[in-house]
């Protein structure tokens, strides 16, 4: 039993050291990844310094132009409503939009007309067709269109013919108003 006890604590050993070196070694990819990003992050924040910067250079130069051709105030009026425009298009640029919204439904135009599948909703299963009129109750008139097929009834739709009246409902026939 001598033998025994001394393997399970080399057992014991082993598996604590083996332990040890993957926390080593983990520890040791998690310091290079983040020494990676935070050289990434400093680059990318310089860039946009730098880039600030030059976006006043060019703001000045502008104004500048400007000046020389209408009085300071307006000039400087001039440039503030440029950079507040382009502000004001770059937040739209990088803000998603609804599928609802006209810029949504732009969107989705454009990326059906290059090839991009169309949007998916819950279980990736497409989104059915929007109709372009909202469906109206059997037995109501609905106001004549010119869209090929209005006239025709579609699947499940019930024959044109007489409107039902409440008299003419037959009770043995179950209906149900959902």
């Amino acid at each position: 039993m001598d033998r025994m006890d001394h393997l399970e604590h080399l057992d014991k050993h082993l598996v604590d050291e083996l332990a040890q070196v993957a926390r080593e070694t983990i520890r040791d990819e998690l310091r290079q990844q983040t020494r990676k990003q935070r050289r990434k992050a400093t680059l990318y924040a310089a860039s946009g310094a730098v880039a600030l910067y030059a976006g006043a250079a060019v703001a000045l130069a502008v104004g500048l132009a400007l000046a020389a051709v209408l009085p300071d105030w307006a000039a400087a009026l001039i440039t503030a409503a440029i950079l507040a425009v382009v502000a004001y298009l770059l937040r739209g640029a990088a803000r998603p939009h609804a599928p609802g919204t006209p810029h949504g439904r732009a969107e989705m135009a454009a990326d059906r007309a290059h090839g991009a599948a169309p949007p998916v909703g819950p279980g990736n299963a497409p989104y059915p067709p929007v109709p372009s009129a909202p469906p109206t109750p059997p037995g109501r008139a609905t106001a004549p269109t010119d869209a090929p097929g209005a006239d025709t009834p579609g699947p499940g739709a019930p024959a044109p013919g007489p409107l039902l009246r409440p008299d003419r409902i037959d009770p043995e026939n179950p209906h149900h108003r959902a």
